[in-house]
């Protein structure tokens, strides 16, 4: 199968501790994390490189950050400046092309396949971003060019931070049947731990078992899995993702154990998810949402979602899904507790606008 697409994936490296430290030279050199209080139970966002060597990590409790690293600079998030400097970044994108599908504020594909700058070649392109965003910005970014989303994204991650991996289509077959099954975007340690189980380390090994058994074992994502390890990845880069989900989240100051002390929590809860409803769409009446969901975080960091289709938005409906949710905690403390509504599907025209 010939690949005709070009996709740079661009991430760049410790985006908000990087931002932070370059409008504050004093913080260089010493390990700086951007998050919450440890007073507030607080978690990290980001971190630069040297905090990384003490063993932390984005979304390590702030806590446990200061004791395995006791010097550690702690900056409060400040989402206006990496909005701001997100958006910088994006114009510099858009000198190569329009088809930019953003992931997160730090991260997004290119889809380069008409540019005609640097002769076509995507290495070149990625090169040239990168240095812009270091000249204008002075800030990194590492880069993955393959002619896959997934590859790209697994390559941006191969010479981190500031470098750049390149897999041209005639790689694509030995590089996917060496790759770690864990290096597939999608695969989490549970689910990397049960293909070890079943004697699944590389993409390779997935290629000489049959579909049915991934699919029957993991579902979606069994399927994702299977694609992934044959090459085969047809999603387009989409300037415009549809937002999927409106929701909202809290982590308690202190974890509950007891499903009455959850139950009191949803109506604050509700009456911030039916505000930013009815914010991010005001012309939807709230009878069109036909899809619910409650997540929990428990004590050891397990996150659960159990969503139902049908359940009116209300109240009543999310104590309904609280209720049956709350069993799968078997004696757990809950840290975390959030709500969400999927989309109707007639809503495609809704457009997600990261500013």
């Amino acid at each position: 199968m010939p690949f005709s697409r070009k996709i740079i994936h661009i991430d760049m490296d410790c985006f908000y501790a990087s931002v932070e430290i370059r409008d504050n030279p004093s913080l260089q050199g010493k390990p700086v994390a951007v998050g919450g209080s440890s007073r507030q139970r607080g978690v990290l966002t980001t971190c630069n490189y040297e905090a990384r060597k003490f063993g932390l990590h984005s979304a390590m409790p702030t806590a446990q950050a200061v004791k395995k690293c006791p010097n550690l600079i702690l900056v409060p998030v400040n989402m206006p400046l990496y909005k701001q400097v997100s958006a910088q970044i994006h114009q510099i994108f858009r000198r190569y092309t329009d088809m930019i599908e953003p992931l997160s504020l730090d991260e997004a594909y290119l889809d380069v396949t008409d540019c005609e700058k640097c002769s076509g070649s995507a290495t070149w392109i990625a090169k040239e971003i990168r240095q812009a965003i270091f000249d204008e910005l002075q800030l990194t970014a590492s880069a993955g060019i393959a002619p896959l989303k997934f590859l790209a994204k697994v390559a941006s991650d191969m010479n981190k931070p500031n470098g750049q991996f390149v897999i041209k289509p005639d790689e694509v077959a030995a590089f996917v049947k060496a790759l770690p099954l864990k290096k597939i975007p999608g695969v989490g340690k549970v689910t990397s731990q049960r293909l070890s189980e079943m004697g699944l380390v590389h993409c390779g090994d997935v290629q000489k078992l049959d579909q049915t058994i991934l699919l029957n074992q993991f579902g979606k994502i069994g399927k994702r899995i299977w694609d992934f390890s044959h090459g085969i990845d047809k999603r387009e880069v989409q300037p415009h993702r549809e937002r999927k989900s409106v929701g909202v989240e809290r982590t308690l100051r202190e974890n509950i154990r007891d499903l009455t002390q959850g139950i009191a929590l949803l109506d604050k809860l509700y009456e911030e998810l039916i505000r930013r409803l009815e914010r991010s769409l005001p012309n939807m009446p709230l009878s069109a949402f036909r899809k619910i969901g409650v997540k929990l975080k428990f004590e050891d960091f397990q996150v659960t979602t159990l969503e139902k289709t049908g359940l009116p938005l209300s109240l009543a409906g999310f104590q309904q899904l609280l209720t049956q949710i709350w069993q799968r905690s078997k004696g757990k403390s809950v840290r975390l507790i959030g709500l969400h509504v999927n989309l109707p599907e007639e809503n495609k025209h809704e457009q997600m606008s990261l500013w």
